[in-house]
């Protein structure tokens, strides 16, 4: 697919420097600019810019923060730091039932920039801020659930600018995790299978998705996911493009399949519904709000699938 890359979170040619971490240069001084992390929650200017803001690394609320190396940015390094030991004041825990918090918090040393979830503002983003949060996002969530060594249980300590963690009781050496899925645009004719899930927003649908096996491809994946969610038989399976998805370190492969068969056998334990809809539903549905179904958020690999789709710009 042409335009792959055009995807959110798709890519910026950050040079990722790798060669650089655990050396000096690859750890911050008090000019340092960095991007700022609470809670999984992006600092941004979110009211002209619409941009990941850049603090200096001297900034007194960074004092107790985590902070990790993301890459050369221009000419110079560029960090993250990761502040989730502050407490906003009167802060109110999200509905664990909701889609995701859309709250912003104002700290006191970054107005008018606010911590934003990276769900609602991943669209209007630069390619490059879009790289940038996501990258950090994956990376400090990584650091959060990984602290015990898996083979001996002992501690982890954070090496290589945040790219490693290392293991003093037994040697072992642990890196971040990326989990791979598939999302798949199932096509028959003029039609494309979507479905939802229960805990989505009411009346959203998307493409089906599922997580990749151990020992299988990306194609066998497609059509098991799909024969179990919906039923349905695929034929020839197709690799159109990729997305890191930092919700929290997946990276999504966005693949064709076409359909043997069309009737739905649904698997409510996986989904909440499935349907067919032709290319003039799926059309209104991105014109209407008010439309039997609301497409997938923008921004995520499955609307940039439907819109290609729509547009015959696949190839």
């Amino acid at each position: 697919m042409k335009l792959a890359e055009t995807v959110t979170f798709g890519g910026s040619g950050l040079d990722r420097a790798a060669a650089l971490r655990g050396t000096a240069r690859a750890t911050p001084h008090e000019q340092s600019r960095t991007i700022v992390l609470w809670r999984g929650k992006i600092l941004a200017d979110v009211s002209a810019s619409q941009s990941v803001s850049r603090v200096l690394f001297s900034e007194a609320a960074l004092e107790k923060g985590r902070w990790i190396f993301l890459g050369i940015d221009g000419d110079d390094p560029l960090f993250a730091a990761d502040i989730s030991h502050w407490q906003p004041k009167d802060y109110k825990k999200p509905d664990p039932a909701v889609f995701f918090d859309q709250s912003v918090q104002d700290h006191p040393a970054f107005s008018p920039a606010r911590f934003c979830e990276l769900r609602e503002i991943m669209g209007v983003l630069s390619p490059r801020d879009a790289e940038l949060a996501a990258t950090a996002k994956a990376l400090i969530h990584w650091h959060n659930s990984a602290k015990y060594c898996s083979r001996c249980g002992a501690i982890l300590a954070m090496t290589l600018s945040g790219w490693q963690r290392d293991c003093d009781g037994c040697g072992a050496k642990h890196f971040p995790r990326t989990d791979p899925v598939v999302i798949m645009l199932i096509t028959h004719g003029d039609e494309v299978l979507l479905g939802r899930s229960p805990q989505w927003p009411e009346r959203m649908y998307s493409l089906l998705a599922g997580f990749i096996e151990p020992g299988e491809t990306l194609e066998a994946a497609v059509r098991r996911e799909v024969l179990e969610e919906a039923g349905i038989e695929v034929g020839a399976v197709s690799y159109l493009a990729s997305q890191p998805w930092s919700f929290p370190h997946s990276l999504m492969f966005g693949c064709r399949g076409e359909a043997l068969t069309k009737k739905i056998i649904l698997d409510e334990n996986e989904i909440e519904d499935a349907v067919w809809m032709s290319k003039s539903e799926v059309a209104h549905a991105f014109d209407n709000k008010e439309a039997a179904i609301k497409p997938a958020r923008f921004g995520s690999i499955a609307q940039f699938l439907l819109k290609h789709w729509l547009a015959d710009q696949l190839d």
